[in-house]
């Protein structure tokens, strides 16, 4: 099982959405509350953030492994984003 890594800020609506579709999926599917998901904020904890920085410009972005699986992009709804979120934990598990 591989561990999906959410880069995220504090007071981001989208990375709130993300962290809603991380809940409501994991009710949905119990395998996916196996699946580590750690949330790394950019501003609180820079020096980890950092080792993404690179790859990403937009908040939140998700990586399996180092390697982005997603990036979410102004205007995604909650469904984009809950989908993307569903592709990394199946990815994942």
């Amino acid at each position: 099982m591989k561990k999906i890594t959410m880069i995220k800020m504090q007071g981001c609506p989208y990375c709130a959405k993300a962290a809603e579709a991380i809940e409501e999926l994991r009710a949905e599917q119990p395998a996916y509350a196996a699946v580590e998901v750690e949330a790394i904020d950019e501003n609180e904890q820079p020096e980890l953030a950092k080792a993404y920085a690179k790859d990403y410009y937009y908040v939140p972005s998700l990586f399996i492994e180092g390697r982005k699986v997603y990036e979410a992009q102004p205007g995604d709804t909650y469904d984009t984003i809950k989908a993307a979120v569903a592709s990394a934990f199946e990815e994942a598990k």
